[in-house]
Formats: structure tokens, C-alpha cells, sequence
């Protein structure tokens, strides 16, 4: 709820959709296909900057927000710089009388260039997601010939999950009043009786939401009232000049 919070009130919501879907996974791709620790970083350090000055988004929610993709790169990039064996191996290594806990300069390296190319693409995506509401999003994928059951099916999937956890909440709230959670005991079985009740709940839902469509003249298609925000020359001068300095930026530093 907060992502959407942010989307609505971002101080670029203004610039068109597809623009910044466009310039976003350029962006991503760039950082990908670079494989450079200078310009992963580059595009961590702006992407950042970008989202919370013009996005006007507070830099403690950010990175607050970065913190769940963070902790699942953090364990992954663990994954690829340390390694086990039996015998001495490595630069540096821990005995642990049973075996040897290894890793090596340039596995160091390779882990931190795989966590900065991955960060840089979850901001690259992250300035999409929090200045762009989840119906324009919908639109641009109308727009590039996404098959439209996939788009249909995204857009109620989105919005089932605000309502189901709004349901949810409600019903933790009802257990707590009980004391559902006084103890590990308690709140396990608590957890169990709200998840199958959340399972009822949830077909009855979908079934008063399915016939709040019809009622509304559904006919298999979700049609938006979609605000014209044309594209400024200043906006494409300032992405190409974007580009142009993470290119020059991987060649300058290519051979280190």
C-alpha cells in the first residue's frame, strides 16, 4: 500500500508511463549487459538520489524499502564469494577442523560485481514502481501487446491483494482481542485458523468482486480513464545525456 501511496504522489507522476518504463529498462539492461562495478554503482548512487529528490520519496522509506531485495542479494552474493573444502584452498580461509571456509580475491570481486549489478537493476526498477500507479503500468503492457488475459489477470490479482490484506489485518486484529497471541503455542494455532479462514473468505470476495464487475457492464476487458502526458524535449535530452554518461563511464573504466 505504501509502493501505491508513493506512485501517486511522486513528483514525476506527471511524465508519461511509457517513458518511464522505457528509460527504466534501458537502464536495467545497460547495468546488466555492462557488467561493470563503476556503472552498477553509478546507477545505484543516481537511481537513488533521482527517486528520493524528484520523487520526493523520504530517504528512510527508500532504503527501508530496499532492505527485503538487499537481504536476498546479501545472501547470494555470499553464496558465490566463499566456498568449502577439505584441504587449504583460497586466499583466505577459516579452519574449521573439519574443513576449510575459503574464499579468494577475485571471488571477492565477482561477489561484489554480482551485488552491484543486481542492486542497480532493483533501482533502476524501484524509480519505475514508485513514480508510475499500477493502472498506468497496465496501460503501457496494453500498449506493447502483452496478451490481454495477462493483463487482465495482473490487474485484479494487484487489486485482490489490498483487499485480502486488508481481511487479513482484520482478523489478526479480532485474534489479538482474544489473546490469540499470548504465546508460541497460541499464535500458531491462531495463524492456522486465520489462514483457512482467510481461504473462505477469499472465494467470497472474489465472488462479490466478480459480480461488482458484471454489474458494472464487464465484458472481459478493464477500460481506464488514461490522462494524456505527452514526452518534453527536456525529459529525452536528460535521459540521452543519462545513457551517454553510464556509456562513458564503461569505457573509461572498462580495463580495471
Amino acid at each position: 500500500m505504501k509502493i501505491d501511496y508513493y506512485a501517486y504522489s511522486s513528483g514525476i507522476r506527471s511524465w508519461n508511463a511509457a517513458f518511464k518504463v522505457l528509460f527504466s529498462m534501458i537502464v536495467l539492461l545497460f547495468c546488466i549487459i555492462a557488467d561493470n562495478l563503476f556503472v552498477s554503482a553509478a546507477v545505484v548512487l543516481t537511481m537513488a538520489l533521482f527517486t528520493i529528490g524528484k520523487g520526493r520519496v523520504k530517504a528512510a522509506d527508500y532504503f527501508r524499502l530496499m532492505t527485503v531485495p538487499l537481504a536476498f542479494m546479501i545472501l547470494g552474493s555470499v553464496a558465490i564469494a566463499a566456498g568449502f573444502s577439505k584441504e587449504a584452498a583460497g586466499d583466505y580461509r577459516i579452519n574449521l577442523h573439519f574443513f576449510y571456509l575459503y574464499t579468494s580475491r577475485n571471488s571477492i570481486r565477482k561477489c561484489l560485481e554480482v551485488f552491484m549489478k543486481a542492486w542497480g537493476a532493483v533501482s533502476a526498477m524501484y524509480l519505475m514502481t514508485l513514480s508510475t500507479p499500477a493502472s498506468e503500468l497496465i496501460s503501457v503492457l496494453r500498449r506493447a501487446h502483452i496478451p490481454k488475459v495477462m493483463v487482465e489477470l495482473m490487474n485484479m490479482i494487484y487489486r485482490f491483494i489490498f483487499i485480502m490484506a486488508e481481511v487479513q489485518e482484520k482478523m489478526k486484529i479480532s485474534a489479538q482481542s482474544r489473546l490469540g497471541y499470548v504465546d508460541f503455542k497460541t499464535s500458531c494455532k491462531s495463524f492456522g485458523n486465520t489462514a483457512s479462514n482467510l481461504l473462505v473468505v477469499s472465494l467470497k470476495k472474489a465472488n462479490a468482486y466478480y459480480d461488482a464487475m458484471i454489474s458494472r457492464c464487464y465484458d472481459g476487458e478493464f477500460v481506464f480513464l488514461e490522462e494524456e502526458k505527452p514526452v518534453t524535449v527536456k525529459q529525452t535530452a536528460g535521459a540521452a545525456a543519462y545513457l551517454l554518461g553510464l556509456m562513458a563511464i564503461w569505457l573509461l573504466t572498462g580495463h580495471l
